[in-house]
């Protein structure tokens, strides 16, 4: 699950409130307020918090119990009967309230929920009291046999909460989509759209269980809708979490998605948002991460004029997040397809995106020049980019993209810094195959800065990857410029084979001299 990572005093205020006593929270809990059905506590009860509240205080008890059932079973390993023992009492109190607490919230469970309840919960009085007995006993020997059982109860309590919270999640999801499916009213909708995403924030488990309820093909119905197009660009964010998962996939190939988004992308009355949300679904459904590409045959016949709606996109971007969106989705696209890059060079998108990386205000972030100097890589591939790239000083800008460090100790910002570095270096190696980019290169003094690189390990952040990259550039650099480099760098740099000469980078001491 998806735990937002926080001071531990704090973690254990959060959780202080939910680890009552046994007693208290089963006696309290079980006694009615009143005979009979008080609707104003009803009312107070269901206005107190929100669907999202009550699923996100069902999703931490179920991180709770699932902790400490794993713990109980470490505590066994090590014959702690003592702890054993606790943590059941503290598990079996947990349970209930969980129970307690969603049948307060949902009012209406399905019969198939109850067998569940009722399974887990007598199990984990069962399991209270084995254990109990277990502390009793003194004879190892005795103790040794119990064990086995103990664990075997152990296994069915995890199996029956896993089964729970799964029907759980999934009549949630379902209750989520009827109500779009239903709904004709705004705030209905969007508050559906809003529990819906938060709980897809959740991890690729509750994606899963979205998608496969007909999360998917509900979203996309909702973006074919003109009445809640203010609603498009939650509605398309939404689609992008859920979107991570092989499920999501197939529900958009399903629903034809892809020619959705088109659409959306192509509209020029939809707003910058809307366009910019369109952007991150395309991103997310063509990441080169995602092991299934069943959805890409759909997507090449859809591929020039998403192309062209997300070049103008981040020519007009107005905000540094719109460009990186547009320019993920962009940045991805020419992976899978040398058409991508052939329609780009078409749409003179190499000189709109070095304009956009000379605009602080739009390229602003070493991930965004991430995801430019990953389109130029793939660009760089074909010999008519050589000519763009001297027209658009895009020499230069590869120069400054291989000092790229970082503004913090942020390791998501480092490891961006060493892609740019990387690809920066690798766009050089490939790009000066032409004896103009080369010269220029050489001109611009990209080969003493290649070599502190290879030298330096703390200017690479002590990447290998970038060590690669930078001695292929540094090579095809001197088959073109020789007397460019000193001897030593020549004999330690170029001429070795290179495994070589990246052995002996990768063992070389820093020089402070």
């Amino acid at each position: 699950m998806h735990l937002i990572q926080v001071d531990s005093v704090q973690r254990w205020m959060e959780d202080l409130k939910l680890m009552t006593d046994c007693e208290c929270m089963c006696i309290l809990q079980s006694k009615p307020i009143s005979v009979e059905k008080d609707e104003q506590s009803e009312l107070l009860l269901s206005s107190q918090y929100s669907t999202c509240d009550h699923l996100q205080l069902l999703l931490k008890r179920a991180w709770i119990i699932s902790t400490e059932l794993t713990r109980i079973a470490q505590k066994l390993e090590k014959s702690r009967w003592q702890r054993v023992h606790s943590m059941t009492v503290r598990v079996n109190c947990h349970v209930h309230s969980m129970v307690n607490e969603y049948n307060t919230f949902t009012r209406a469970s399905s019969e198939e929920m109850h067998q569940l309840e009722k399974l887990l919960i007598d199990k984990c009085s069962e399991f209270t009291a084995f254990t109990e007995r277990c502390l009793q006993t003194e004879d190892e020997e005795i103790l040794k046999s119990m064990k086995s059982c103990v664990n075997e109860t152990l296994t069915t309590v995890a199996q029956y909460f896993g089964q729970l919270i799964e029907l759980v999640l999934t009549q949630e999801a379902q209750r989520l989509l009827r109500q779009l499916e239903l709904s004709g009213s705004l705030y209905v909708t969007e508050s559906a759209i809003s529990s819906l995403s938060s709980l897809a924030q959740e991890g690729a488990h509750l994606c899963r269980i979205i998608a496969k309820e007909g999360g998917v093909v509900a979203l996309f119905k909702i973006c074919r809708q003109d009445c809640f197009r203010c609603l498009y660009p939650q509605t398309l964010r939404t689609l992008a979490s859920i979107c991570c998962v092989e499920e999501g996939m197939h529900q958009l190939e399903k629903v034809d998605g892809i020619l959705c988004l088109a659409d959306i992308l192509t509209d020029t009355s939809h707003s910058e948002a809307t366009h910019a949300e369109a952007a991150a679904v395309i991103a997310q459904i063509t990441s080169p991460h995602l092991t299934f590409t069943q959805h890409l045959s759909s997507f090449l016949e859809n591929m020039e004029e998403i192309v062209t709606a997300l070049v103008k996109l981040c020519q007009e971007a107005s905000s540094g997040e719109v460009f990186l969106l547009a320019s993920a989705a962009l940045a991805n696209i020419t992976f899978f397809d040398t058409m991508a890059c052939e329609i780009l060079l078409q749409l003179n998108a190499m000189k709109i995106l070095l304009a956009a990386c000379t605009d602080k205000r739009i390229v602003d972030t070493p991930y965004s020049r991430d995801q430019v100097v990953t389109i130029l890589a793939n660009m760089s591939v074909l010999d008519q980019c050589a000519s763009e790239i001297i027209q658009g000083n895009g020499v230069q800008l590869l120069l400054e993209m291989l000092s790229e460090k970082p503004s913090s100790g942020n390791p998501a910002e480092a490891a961006a810094c060493e892609r740019v570095q990387q690809k920066s270096a690798v766009t050089l190696a490939r790009l000066s195959r032409d004896p103009e980019v080369a010269e220029a290169a050489v001109k611009l003094s990209c080969i003493p800065r290649l070599i502190k690189l290879c030298r330096s390990p703390t200017e690479r952040n002590n990447s290998d990857s970038v060590l690669v990259a930078c001695l292929a550039a540094l090579r095809r650099l001197a088959v073109m410029s020789p007397d460019g480099l000193e001897d030593s760098d020549f004999q330690q740099l170029v001429k070795p084979r290179l495994v070589d000469s990246f052995l002996l980078c990768t063992n070389m001491e820093e020089s402070f001299v």
